[in-house]
C-alpha cells in the first residue's frame, strides 16, 4: 500500500511541477505578445476623435490609406501618409513626436499596424480611431473632399 501511496504522490508532484512549469510560461508569453498592441484607451470613437481634434490644436490627424481613398472622403485636415509608399516609416518619423497623433484608414487594420509603428518610432500620445472611416462616415460625421 505505501508504494501505491508514493507513487501517486510522486504522480502528483510531477503533475504540480509541470501545471508550474507551463503556466509560468504562459506568464512570461502573454506581455510580450500584448506589449505591441493597442490597450482601449488607445481606441477612439470617431465622435471622440472629433472632440480632440477640435479642442486640441496640437493634435496631428494621419489617414493611412490610399490617394485615392483620400479623395474619395477624408476627416478636414488629415494629413495623408500612404501606409502602402515605400518610404510610409521614414514619412511618419518626420511628424512631431511631443504631439498627440491619431490615426486612421478605413476599417482599422493599417492604422492598427501605424500604431504599432508609432511606439517603436517613439512617439508619446497615440490614438487609433475604432473603426476607421467606415465607422466615421457611419456616425454621419464630417467629410472634407
Amino acid at each position: 500500500m505505501k508504494t501505491i501511496d508514493q507513487s501517486f504522490s510522486w504522480t502528483a508532484a510531477i503533475n504540480k511541477g509541470l501545471f508550474v512549469t507551463v503556466l509560468s510560461a504562459i506568464l512570461l508569453i502573454t506581455p510580450s505578445c500584448t506589449s505591441s498592441e493597442q490597450t482601449d484607451s488607445h481606441l477612439l470613437s470617431p465622435k471622440e476623435v472629433l472632440d480632440k481634434k477640435t479642442n486640441d490644436p496640437n493634435v496631428i490627424v494621419v489617414d493611412v490609406r490610399t490617394p485615392e481613398e483620400y479623395a474619395a472622403g477624408h476627416i478636414e485636415n488629415a494629413r495623408l501618409i500612404n501606409f502602402y509608399d515605400t518610404n510610409w516609416s521614414e514619412q511618419m518619423s518626420q511628424l512631431d513626436k511631443n504631439k498627440p497623433v491619431i490615426v486612421y484608414c478605413a476599417v482599422g487594420g493599417r492604422s492598427g499596424k501605424a500604431y504599432a509603428t508609432l511606439q517603436k518610432l517613439g512617439f508619446k500620445s497615440i490614438y487609433d480611431m475604432k473603426g476607421g472611416f467606415d465607422a466615421w462616415k457611419k456616425n454621419q460625421l464630417p467629410i472634407a473632399h
